[in-house]
């Protein structure tokens, strides 16, 4: 008896915990999407245009 009641309890727990999260998730998605970015800034002169990890290397067309 004391086995069913444990096993019932940690599917209980497991339960309120996936609730949890959904909550949570729910709220935080709510808060990214009201939240309003700023435009990007503008990029310092004498940067290339690509300005990638490929770009800075010598013998990039490997």
């Amino acid at each position: 008896m004391e086995t069913v009641v444990l096993i019932a309890v940690i599917i209980l727990m497991i339960g309120i915990g996936i609730r949890w999260i959904h909550v949570l998730n729910a709220r935080d998605d709510a808060r990214i999407e009201a939240y309003r970015f700023t435009d990007p800034l503008s990029r310092p002169p004498g940067l290339p245009d690509d300005t990638g990890r490929r770009a800075h290397h010598t013998g990039a067309d490997r």
